[in-house]
């Protein structure tokens, strides 16, 4: 098992920056890819970002390329997601996910996910 909590969300203007983060607990995370999923009113969940199990591929989703950063930081068993130039269609809720699988590329697919944290709610005005 493996909990996973949210932090880091809030109220930004367009081209205002967050850090969001999520902490692990329960099991080390250093063996599994991890990714970042956001979900807005009314809408499906879609998929942001995701890093593989060892840091060294990285995926985004295409409308977010170029301004949000995955990155992980194994020894604190945290992930981080860094949004820059953010824009009202950026408003959503967003998800940690772990998988079950270790040695994971960085997977798009939701269900390869296994463990999802609460969210943290990110509104961006214009």
């Amino acid at each position: 098992q493996v909990q996973l909590v949210e932090s880091g969300g809030g109220l930004v203007q367009a081209g205002g920056s967050l850090r969001l983060s999520c902490a692990a607990s329960g099991r080390t995370i250093s063996n599994y890819a991890m990714g970042w999923f956001r979900q807005a009113p009314g809408k499906e969940r879609e998929f942001v970002a995701a890093v593989a199990w060892s840091g060294g591929s990285t995926d985004y989703l295409d409308s977010v390329k170029g301004r949000f950063t995955i990155s992980r930081d194994n020894a604190k068993n945290m992930v981080y997601l860094q949004m820059n130039s953010l824009k009202p269609a950026d408003t959503a809720r967003y998800y940690c996910a772990a998988p079950i699988l270790t040695y994971g590329r960085a997977w798009r697919e939701s269900r390869l996910y296994r463990y999802w944290g609460q969210g943290t709610q990110v509104t961006v005005s214009s």
